[in-house]
């Protein structure tokens, strides 16, 4: 069913006609044999599976699609613009400068940096000669980062300066890494690690770099691609491995939704044009580098860098390079809608703001419409989906504002109970299960939460979701024991080992909060030892010295009693959130 009271509170009713089309007809229409989202079945693990027919059969091919953009602008980073010739130069160079330090098919070459125009230059160097890029953290903290690099085996390390110094005092916990190319590095480095401009040179340099092929790789689609750490509930990290074909799904799936919109409204899809985007998430999620950067290669878009997200620079970025498109988090369009300095730029040429990862408040999808006259878009997916399964924007937003959309015509979903051994009929919470070309192979060297986590085909995904009759997905709560902070993963039990870890606490817990711009933080309450003290500002300094400080408790709560428990034993964290109603200070 429609979201009917809700849509009509925001002020919005379907217009007269709409939609135009079912989208059971439009899927029909769009993948017909001989059209441009054809889909054919084929067997991917043992599973028969729809994909995308026309997507390209891997990364190196999708490289091969970029160059043919030209001096067309790929990336824009402050005073820095790189050409698509330039980029593919520089891939290039950066693939022959790997494979000479010993790098081949299957190796872990990890990626850690801020987004920077290195940092597709790096990704693309490495799964085009068939390594597994693993783009790690750039949040992290070094012990966090020196865990994921021990971990995924990587035996060659690209990152930035800021997080070479993270990490260069871990590197007695990293037994593989053989080599290190740091990125924009004022001091002194020594052995292992190099420059990365002295091999490829700076980013004005690579358009004078050789017109050089990609080195020849036979690369099937669902070889191994990459390694995205997603946290696991038992505290430590789990490598989602990712193939080929998952990322290249993903330029299908998008554009499929976007073209669904379009014919809902009974309009005639337009020739594809070249769109500029800001790109604020940070390309080491599935999100930016998955859902955003495979498509923007294959439709020869402009990506805008920042430093680090600013309000007023965004609005000035937007003013200066005519950006079409922004988003990633609920967060960024809240800022940009609230911040008073709005009305100063001209923001006219935004036409959608999109976003997933995090909770939204409906009353969001109005404002996008009535204050920049842009298209909202929603969607979900995981680390483990490789991000996009469903989507929806425009009218079909605005009609639900509460769902996530339908699942792409490659994907399916269903409702299962507590057991797994139901499907639950339309309607019914349960929990979503997804199946699809965009679902990762399972989790790198962990045979036992693969098993627990993949099965035949479907991924378990954690969350409580239920699904109308036209198919739509509502989340109506997210994976056990884990707060998304504007798009960000903490996981429960990482911060609560933390806290446990500190000799005055004996008992611990952590839950979201909510928080308008963010979708929820972290807040904890504690119990500590009889005879022992400890503050809130000391017990955060204490999170904070060992996990990112994304992670660390925006409050803690001091109980004077132990936490209250079910008969399991499990502390009941929702009797908790209650607390954080009332003013901070002693429970």
């Amino acid at each position: 069913m429609p979201d009917t009271n809700l849509a009509e509170v925001l002020g919005w009713t379907p217009p007269a006609g709409w939609p135009a089309m079912s989208r059971g007809q439009i899927q029909d229409k769009l993948t017909a044999p001989g059209e441009r989202f054809e889909m054919e079945t084929i067997t991917i693990r043992g599973v028969p599976t729809r994909v995308w027919k026309n997507a390209p059969e891997n990364l190196r091919a999708l490289m091969m699609v970029a160059r043919t953009h030209g001096d067309r602008e790929f990336t824009i980073y402050e005073d820095e613009r790189v050409t698509y010739a330039a980029f593919h130069r520089a891939v290039a160079k950066l693939a022959q400068v790997l494979q000479a330090h010993g790098v081949k098919k299957g190796d872990r070459v990890a990626l850690a940096m801020r987004n920077l125009p290195e940092w597709p230059v790096a990704f693309f160097a490495s799964v085009a000669i068939g390594a597994v890029c693993v783009p790690l953290n750039a949040w992290w903290t070094g012990g966090e980062l020196a865990y994921g690099l021990a971990d995924s085996g990587t035996t060659v390390l690209i990152c930035d300066a800021e997080r070479w110094d993270r990490i260069s005092p871990h590197t007695g916990d990293i037994p593989s890494l053989r080599h290190v190319f740091v990125s924009r590095c004022l001091g002194d480095l020594a052995p292992p690690a190099a420059r990365l401009e002295e091999l490829i040179g700076t980013t004005d340099e690579w358009k004078n770099l050789p017109d050089a092929e990609l080195p020849a790789v036979d690369i099937a689609s669902d070889d191994d691609a990459t390694i995205f750490y997603t946290s696991g509930t038992t505290g430590k990290p789990k490598g989602a491995l990712g193939t080929h074909r998952n990322l290249v799904t993903n330029i299908f799936s998008g554009a499929y939704n976007a073209t669904v919109s379009v014919l809902r409204r009974g309009e005639v899809p337009p020739d594809p044009v070249p769109k500029t985007a800001l790109t604020v998430i940070p390309l080491f999620h599935v999100t930016a580098c998955s859902a955003t950067l495979m498509g923007t290669l294959a439709a020869g878009n402009t990506l805008v860098f920042m430093h680090r997200w600013d309000p007023v620079k965004a609005f000035q970025i937007i003013e200066r390079e005519k950006v079409n498109v922004t988003g990633g988090v609920p967060t960024i369009a809240w800022q940009l809608i609230e911040h008073p300095e709005r009305e100063n730029y001209d923001l006219s040429s935004l036409e959608a703001i999109a976003y997933g990862g995090a909770p939204s408040a409906p009353e969001l999808v109005r404002k996008i419409r009535d204050i920049f006259g842009a298209l909202p878009g929603n969607g979900w997916g995981m680390t483990e989906t490789m991000a996009t399964v469903t989507g929806h924007s425009s009218e079909d937003y605005l009609n639900r504002p509460t769902s996530c959309g339908p699942p792409v015509a490659v994907a399916d979903l269903k409702i299962m109970n507590e057991e797994g051994t139901e499907e639950l009929p339309v309607g019914e919470v349960g929990e979503l299960y997804a199946r699809g070309p965009m679902v990762v192979k399972g989790y790198w060297n962990n045979p036992e939460a693969t098993a627990e986590t993949f099965i035949d085909g479907w991924v378990r995904t954690g969350d409580l979701a239920k699904l109308d009759e036209d198919g739509f997905c509502y989340i109506v709560d997210r994976a056990k024991d884990m707060i998304l902070r504007g798009g960000e993963n903490i996981y429960s039990s990482e911060v609560e080992n933390v806290l446990y870890d500190h000799p005055a606490v004996t008992d611990a817990a952590l839950v979201g909060i909510p928080h308008q711009q963010l979708g929820e933080e972290p807040a904890a309450v504690v119990h500590l030892a009889p005879g022992t003290t400890a503050t809130e500002a000391e017990l955060q300094a204490w999170v904070a010295e060992r996990l990112a400080k994304f992670k660390v408790p925006v409050r803690i709560l001091l109980s004077a009693d132990t936490l209250p428990r079910n008969a399991n034993g499990k502390i009941l964290k929702k009797d908790l959130k209650a607390l954080f109603e009332q003013p901070p200070g002693q429970r």
